[in-house]
């Protein structure tokens, strides 16, 4: 049972009974920890399976938990409670749900099911401005609930900003209590209050539950560390697992307080440290040590392993967001050819959303395979579609999808009576929803409300398509995002939520400016504005249909937020810049600079052998919108020089920027495959299929060549590229 384990796990396993804090690093084998710490407990102190109580953030990890415990035992694991906090707050309401104040069959509310009722609550409280706004209005009824407050504990508290969601929190909890229904932040607030109003319960709990063990405890929030407190009493031993260096998700809720308060709240705890690591090679390891060790309230580790050094960390200093983009993509080239690194052993990280815009117009440009994790394609969301549809009603009012979506976004009190009129009457006469919209007026076939409303929204078109003639495509977009209201509305959203959309809107105003620029499609003598408008949209509905690359072979995009738990062979950490990661959002507030560091530390330990850290030297950000010059991260001077090798100039000095072409250029990997082109020569790209050299330029190394492939589109290329072979 102990054979696998090293000394600082074995520790952990084999201490005496009595309170623990597992302080475990990234990679370090917590999983292992807990397993065989459950398993010791039965097989070495002979504690009864029945007075366990094992909790996790996942049904995966419970699951796991329990299959490697049966395993390690070869016993039954049934008698044991182990699962997530929600799932226990579960079984605990169904066995006293009288005493819970509940119906015997309680419904439980998913959050689909939560949304779908906010949404009627402010139907029927005629919140006509808040039509679209029930998600913001559920998270704050959650985030209430996270904190462990009814309506009746907000009562005289309440900021004004929060008086709707909260007259709307009031009306939910009593449909709820009305019919039975409980979600996801009740299960556990509903158990604890159980758990207060019944001492008797509580007392049968605490004495069966004599062992309590809790993973990733630093993502615990206020009602579950209440909760534990509850069921643990003075006399029960618990044993927490987590890592404060890895403590992201504040503004959902987590308290990062908890790890510090368990060390100090519960009696006797013994504190023992992973810090081998499985996952990465030591110099990564040390990146990672040097940049977390400058956050002052942490409880402190290091991490180490026995594998090899590795290689140097590579760092990359691009002219801009498209030459940062191309690095990546000519990197992944390069290593999924030339390495033997298969697309799903990749993963390029960022710290916005809206980040991601770049990358995947690169990425699709040159046919590779990409997926995004935890999100959607930047064409696919919801603000970005929106925005869209206004543009392309602007480009052409007879646009029947773009007019369906966002006839009522902003809401204007058009429902779907009063579409379903419209599209009939557009069926019926074979003509678009605009002109059945001004039909249904022409001819008073819309009630008094109704009526006003589809006016409004069609003198909001017609004052949108007169303020954009003979506009730039970059003066449309901002035509469309604000003038329409859009941007008001998605600002006016809560929390994080908010900033998402509107970053998505802003980077979408920064991608209709760098179009026709960067595009080599567009000959700008050649077309109009309206024209450079339409190939924009149809590009847009292009890259948002292009799910080609959606299945497991393909480079992982995500969030550093959504790579949390997870690890790559190869790591791209992009967009290092002040102001863009750290956030600017987080200055001068020390608990959430340290968050923004906790999350560099993250996106660094999810590599394994080799990681790449880059930089722009100008950006056009979602708070800038033109290109303005970029500081190089603080997270970067954090790592030594020892570890950081930088393709080309070293950021610190005072030269001029490099770009991708200087790069592949200097780099040794392809000084000896510059082949000689000649116009009109026969070509093959690898990724791209065969071609025609039409044109080429530079000298010596830094030439290339422009291809025409057999689809018509023109790309230029650095003849050293190892994807072009010459037939």
């Amino acid at each position: 049972m102990l054979c696998d384990l090293n000394q600082e796990q074995l520790k952990a396993v084999t201490a005496p009974i009595s309170n623990l804090l597992v302080l475990a690093g990234a990679g370090s084998g917590k999983t292992r920890v807990l397993v065989h710490r459950l398993a010791w407990l039965i097989d070495h102190y002979h504690v009864n399976p029945h007075e366990i109580l094992a909790m996790t953030f996942t049904n995966k990890a419970a699951g796991e938990m329990k299959r490697r415990t049966a395993k390690l035992l070869n016993v039954s694991v049934k008698s044991m409670w182990i699962g997530t906090f929600h799932s226990m707050a579960y079984r605990l309401l169904r066995q006293h749900h009288r005493e819970a104040g509940l119906p015997e069959n309680f419904e439980i509310l998913d959050a689909d099911d939560q949304i779908r009722m906010v949404r009627r609550i402010i139907r029927q409280m005629e919140l006509t401005e808040h039509t679209n706004d029930a998600r913001e209005m559920a998270q704050y009824i959650n985030r209430w609930k996270d904190d462990g407050l009814r309506p009746q504990d907000l009562e005289n508290t309440i900021h004004a900003r929060k008086r709707t969601p909260y007259q709307i929190y009031i009306k939910y909890q009593e449909i709820c209590e009305k019919h039975g229904l409980v979600d996801f932040g009740d299960l556990l607030l509903r158990s604890h209050e159980l758990w207060l109003n019944h001492k008797d319960i509580l007392d049968q709990y605490r004495s069966r539950f004599r062992h309590i063990l809790i993973d990733e405890f630093q993502d615990t929030n206020l009602i579950q560390y209440a909760w534990l407190t509850m069921v643990a009493g003075t006399q029960n031993r618990v044993m927490v697992v987590g890592d404060d260096d890895q403590s992201i998700y504040g503004w959902r809720g987590a308290q990062i307080t908890n790890i510090r308060r368990f060390a100090s709240e519960y009696p006797n705890v013994q504190t023992i440290k992973l810090e081998q690591n499985y996952r990465s090679t030591q110099v990564i390891l040390n990146a990672a040590n040097a940049v977390i060790k400058n956050n002052p309230s942490r409880l402190g580790k290091t991490l180490w392993t026995q594998a090899d050094e590795g290689e140097m960390i590579t760092g990359f200093k691009a002219a801009n967001g498209f030459d940062e983009a191309d690095f990546v993509a000519q990197t992944c080239e390069h290593l999924l050819e030339t390495k033997g690194f298969s697309p799903n052993q990749v993963a390029v990280l960022y710290r916005n959303n809206s980040q991601s815009r770049i990358i995947e117009q690169i990425f699709n440009q040159r046919a590779m395979p990409f997926i995004i994790h935890g999100g959607t394609r930047f064409y696919d969301r919801l603000e970005v579609r929106n925005a869209l549809a206004y543009m392309r009603l602007i480009q052409n009012p007879h646009a029947n999808a773009a007019f369906e979506r966002v006839v009522n976004v902003p809401s204007r009190g058009i429902g779907s009576r009063t579409l379903e009129t419209i599209r009939t009457t557009a069926t019926q006469n074979n003509i678009s929803n605009w002109d059945a919209a001004k039909h249904t007026l022409e001819n008073n076939l819309l009630p008094t409300r109704a009526d006003r409303a589809v006016r409004t929204f069609i003198a909001l078109i017609e004052k949108l398509t007169k303020q954009s003639q003979g506009k730039s495509l970059a003066d449309v977009a901002n035509v469309a995002v604000r003038s329409s209201g859009l941007y008001k509305f998605h600002e006016s959203e809560s929390g994080e939520l908010a900033r998402m959309r509107t970053e998505n809107l802003d980077e979408l105003l920064i991608a209709c400016a760098q179009f026709a620029a960067f595009d080599v499609d567009i000959d700008q003598e050649e077309v109009d504005s309206d024209s450079v408008l339409r190939d924009f949209l149809d590009r847009a509905t292009l890259d948002a249909g292009d799910h080609r690359n959606d299945d497991n072979d393909a480079i992982n995009l995500m969030t550093l937020h959504s790579a949390k738990g997870l690890e790559f062979p190869v790591v791209f950490v992009t967009g290092l810049e002040e102001d863009l990661f750290p956030h600017y959002l987080v200055k001068n507030d020390p608990d959430r600079e340290e968050e923004e560091r906790r999350l560099a530390y993250v996106g660094i330990t999810r590599a394994m052998e080799r990681l790449y850290v880059t930089f722009a030297d100008t950006r056009a950000t979602s708070f800038q919108q033109r290109e303005t010059k970029r500081t190089p991260s603080r997270y970067l001077r954090e790592i030594p020089s020892q570890y950081l090798s930088w393709v080309g100039d070293n950021p610190y000095e005072k030269e001029r920027p490099l770009t991708c072409d200087d790069l592949y250029v200097r780099s040794p990997i392809y000084l000896n495959n510059t082949a000689q082109y000649y116009g009109n020569s026969r070509i093959t790209h690898k990724k791209l299929g065969p071609g025609r050299v039409m044109n080429t330029r530079g000298e010596s190394d830094s030439k290339q060549v422009e291809i025409e492939f057999s689809d018509g589109s023109r790309k230029w290329f650095l003849a050293s590229s190892p994807f072009l072979v010459q037939e």
